[in-house]
Protein backbone atom coordinates (compact mmCIF):
# COMPACT_ATOMS: atom_id res chain seq x y z
CA UNK A 1 0.00 0.00 0.00
CA UNK A 2 1.42 3.33 -1.27
CA UNK A 3 0.75 5.79 1.96
CA UNK A 4 1.96 9.51 2.49
CA UNK A 5 1.24 11.31 5.01
CA UNK A 6 1.76 15.07 6.01
CA UNK A 7 1.42 16.81 9.47
CA UNK A 8 0.63 20.44 9.94
CA UNK A 9 0.58 22.36 13.11
CA UNK A 10 -2.09 25.11 13.39
CA UNK A 11 1.25 26.95 15.24
CA UNK A 12 4.68 27.40 13.73
CA UNK A 13 6.40 26.92 17.20
CA UNK A 14 5.90 25.21 20.95
CA UNK A 15 6.97 29.06 21.98
CA UNK A 16 3.77 29.96 20.06
CA UNK A 17 1.75 27.72 21.95
CA UNK A 18 2.93 27.88 24.89
CA UNK A 19 2.08 32.00 24.57
CA UNK A 20 -1.37 31.22 23.26
CA UNK A 21 -1.92 27.84 25.90
CA UNK A 22 -1.74 24.76 25.08
CA UNK A 23 -5.96 24.07 24.74
CA UNK A 24 -5.08 26.43 21.61
CA UNK A 25 -2.91 23.93 19.68
CA UNK A 26 -4.76 21.96 16.83
CA UNK A 27 -3.11 19.04 14.87
CA UNK A 28 -4.27 18.55 11.30
CA UNK A 29 -2.71 15.48 9.61
CA UNK A 30 -3.49 14.41 5.67
CA UNK A 31 -2.88 10.88 4.88
CA UNK A 32 -3.68 9.40 0.80
CA UNK A 33 -3.67 6.21 0.91
CA UNK A 34 -3.42 4.46 -2.78
CA UNK A 35 -1.41 7.06 -4.30
CA UNK A 36 0.24 10.61 -4.15
CA UNK A 37 -2.25 14.35 -3.83
CA UNK A 38 -1.71 16.76 -6.75
CA UNK A 39 0.51 19.57 -5.72
CA UNK A 40 -1.83 22.34 -3.71
CA UNK A 41 -4.12 20.17 -2.54
CA UNK A 42 -2.84 19.03 0.65
CA UNK A 43 -2.98 22.94 1.78
CA UNK A 44 -6.00 23.73 0.64
CA UNK A 45 -7.34 20.70 2.90
CA UNK A 46 -5.76 21.90 5.64
CA UNK A 47 -7.03 25.45 4.84
CA UNK A 48 -10.54 24.12 4.83
CA UNK A 49 -10.34 21.79 7.91
CA UNK A 50 -8.88 24.54 9.97
CA UNK A 51 -12.46 26.29 9.77
CA UNK A 52 -13.88 23.35 11.48
CA UNK A 53 -12.37 25.24 14.54
CA UNK A 54 -14.60 28.34 14.93
CA UNK A 55 -17.70 25.53 15.30
CA UNK A 56 -15.87 24.28 18.41
CA UNK A 57 -13.26 25.59 20.05
CA UNK A 58 -12.24 22.06 21.73
CA UNK A 59 -11.08 20.10 18.78
CA UNK A 60 -7.54 18.77 19.53
CA UNK A 61 -6.98 17.25 16.28
CA UNK A 62 -8.22 16.54 12.18
CA UNK A 63 -7.45 13.56 10.77
CA UNK A 64 -8.07 13.41 6.91
CA UNK A 65 -7.45 10.73 5.09
CA UNK A 66 -7.86 10.48 1.30
CA UNK A 67 -8.52 7.13 -0.59
CA UNK A 68 -7.16 7.16 -4.11
CA UNK A 69 -8.01 3.30 -5.30
CA UNK A 70 -10.91 4.28 -7.50
CA UNK A 71 -9.13 7.40 -9.39
CA UNK A 72 -12.33 8.49 -11.12
CA UNK A 73 -14.20 8.40 -7.67
CA UNK A 74 -11.76 9.57 -4.76
CA UNK A 75 -12.89 9.19 -1.08
CA UNK A 76 -12.40 11.45 1.33
CA UNK A 77 -12.71 10.73 5.37
CA UNK A 78 -12.61 13.58 8.30
CA UNK A 79 -12.15 12.53 11.60
CA UNK A 80 -12.35 15.20 14.48
CA UNK A 81 -11.26 14.54 17.89
CA UNK A 82 -12.61 16.92 20.31
CA UNK A 83 -12.00 17.27 24.48
CA UNK A 84 -14.79 15.46 26.87
CA UNK A 85 -16.63 14.41 23.56
CA UNK A 86 -16.91 11.51 21.00
CA UNK A 87 -15.14 11.44 17.68
CA UNK A 88 -16.77 12.75 14.49
CA UNK A 89 -16.27 11.34 11.73
CA UNK A 90 -17.61 11.78 8.01
CA UNK A 91 -17.11 10.34 4.57
CA UNK A 92 -17.72 11.35 1.26
CA UNK A 93 -16.89 10.68 -2.58
CA UNK A 94 -17.01 12.62 -5.80
CA UNK A 95 -15.31 13.05 -8.68
CA UNK A 96 -12.09 15.35 -7.29
CA UNK A 97 -10.80 15.17 -3.79
CA UNK A 98 -11.78 18.92 -3.45
CA UNK A 99 -15.55 18.17 -4.38
CA UNK A 100 -15.01 15.55 -2.09
CA UNK A 101 -13.62 17.32 0.54
CA UNK A 102 -16.28 20.14 -0.04
CA UNK A 103 -19.13 17.49 0.46
CA UNK A 104 -18.07 15.68 3.26
CA UNK A 105 -17.05 19.36 5.25
CA UNK A 106 -20.89 20.13 5.84
CA UNK A 107 -21.41 16.61 7.20
CA UNK A 108 -19.02 17.41 9.92
CA UNK A 109 -20.16 20.56 10.55
CA UNK A 110 -23.38 19.31 11.01
CA UNK A 111 -22.31 16.29 13.69
CA UNK A 112 -19.99 19.46 15.57
CA UNK A 113 -23.25 21.95 15.61
CA UNK A 114 -25.01 18.72 17.33
CA UNK A 115 -22.29 18.28 19.80
CA UNK A 116 -21.85 21.97 20.79
CA UNK A 117 -25.36 21.95 21.25
CA UNK A 118 -24.86 18.62 23.06
CA UNK A 119 -22.85 20.37 25.36
CA UNK A 120 -23.53 23.56 25.83
CA UNK A 121 -27.40 24.00 25.01
CA UNK A 122 -28.95 22.63 27.69
CA UNK A 123 -29.13 25.98 29.61
CA UNK A 124 -32.11 26.93 28.19
CA UNK A 125 -35.31 27.54 30.58
CA UNK A 126 -36.79 24.25 31.71
CA UNK A 127 -40.24 23.19 32.52
CA UNK A 128 -39.61 24.37 36.32
CA UNK A 129 -38.86 27.22 35.42
CA UNK A 130 -41.96 28.65 33.18
CA UNK A 131 -44.80 29.78 35.59
CA UNK A 132 -47.54 27.30 34.71
CA UNK A 133 -50.46 30.57 35.65
CA UNK A 134 -49.02 32.49 32.24
CA UNK A 135 -50.26 31.45 28.62
CA UNK A 136 -47.83 30.75 26.15
CA UNK A 137 -46.76 33.71 24.38
CA UNK A 138 -47.56 33.65 20.47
Amino acid sequence: MDEATFNHSSHASISTALSKGWRDLMQVNVSARHGNLQPGDQELIVEKTEKLRRLFDRITAIEVTVDLQQQENPSVEIQVSAEHADECVATSDSTTVISALDLVIPKVEQQLRRLKEKKTGHRATGHKHLDPSEPPTS
